[in-house]
């Protein structure tokens, strides 16, 4: 699910190489979590009335960047990026080690970039997923039901996600993982990204132009949309990424929602193959692994809850595959 738009074999080993040279902490972030495996485990923590939403509906909410709990997602990266940029000889390094593979290729993706920064500072929105680890089957991560706060019902929803699927490309959106990164540490990697440029030269001399450019643009994209401050670290947060202005899907709708108060446009990410055969693997029922009910003062009806809207959904084994959280938290 994280190299996106894939039409054949061919076209998904030239995304992993050219993301192995533009995206490199990502790609071993990749590697990490699905260590060779077809698929991986990830979890949303959720409030309970969402979690309840997403089951019944089939669809997972994608909210703005600008309403997310980080003030400063999107302008972080941007800042970060732009500092990198802003110095000439960096700049120039960067440029001069494409234009030898590709003459002109920074320069277009630059411009290209530009062209969409606003849009992709007001107008991205995304849906927030964590990696998940067997030892916390039974309950769940304390931090992740921490940040909801509160005496508001708390869910983890387990999904068993593909590493790679023809979904993302009706579908319009990107997966990947968040880095947390100081500045220093994410100047490092475009550092090294010239490093890769160079030592890749040959082989990126036979690759289309377009390619390259996509590449360059996916990295921009990646800098800004997926770097996160290192205090956010323990949330280990994936994003799925959704550009509806630059890359709009007739298969993902969207309505105006009140969340906590705030009006706001949200975009709905199908789970469900009835919508489009495209998207099978993405299907709740084929994604669903388990449920984790998060500390609370009403664990059994909860399940018998979500127990039952799961059964209506059509997930096998419900009451065997929701589990309550038994951490042992006071309730506020």
């Amino acid at each position: 699910m994280t190299t996106g738009n894939q039409s054949s074999p061919d076209m998904a080993e030239l995304a992993l190489r050219l993301g192995n040279i533009f995206v490199p902490h990502h790609q071993q972030q990749l590697v990490d979590h699905f260590r060779g495996q077809t698929h991986a485990r990830f979890v949303h923590y959720t409030s309970a009335d969402a979690a309840l939403q997403i089951i019944e509906s089939k669809r997972l909410w994608m909210r703005n960047t600008n309403c997310m709990a980080d003030y400063r997602e999107v302008q972080h990266g941007f800042d970060i990026l732009s500092r990198f940029f802003s110095d000439t000889a960096k700049q120039k390094a960067f440029t001069d080690v494409l234009d030898a593979c590709t003459p002109g290729a920074a320069q277009e993706a630059f411009q290209i970039f530009g062209k969409w920064s606003n849009d992709i500072r007001f107008n991205t929105y995304i849906a927030a997923i964590s990696e998940h680890d067997d030892a916390e089957d039974s309950f769940g991560r304390l931090s992740m039901w921490r940040a909801f706060g509160g005496s508001v019902g708390r869910v983890g929803i387990v999904m068993s996600v593909p590493l790679a699927t023809m979904a993302t490309t009706p579908l319009g959106i990107l997966f990947n993982p968040v880095a947390y990164l100081s500045e220093k540490e994410a100047h490092y990697v475009l550092t090294d990204v010239i490093a890769n440029v160079n030592a890749e030269r040959t082989y990126l001399q036979s690759v289309d132009h377009k390619h390259i450019v996509s590449a360059v643009f996916a990295m921009l994209l990646a800098g800004v949309v997926c770097l996160k401050h290192a205090g956010f670290r323990e949330e280990r947060e994936w994003r799925v990424i959704y550009s509806p202005e630059r890359a709009p899907s007739p298969l993902i709708d969207s309505a105006t929602e009140v969340i906590r108060g705030i009006p706001q446009i949200i975009h709905k990410l199908p789970l469900d193959a009835s919508v489009s055969e495209s998207i099978a693997d993405l299907d709740l029922v084929r994604l669903f692994d388990r449920l984790i009910i998060g500390p609370s003062a009403y664990p059994w009806p909860m399940y018998q809850a979500f127990v039952g809207a799961l059964k209506n959904a059509g997930i096998a084994d419900a009451d065997k595959r929701v589990v309550c959280s038994d951490i042992p938290i006071r309730q506020t």
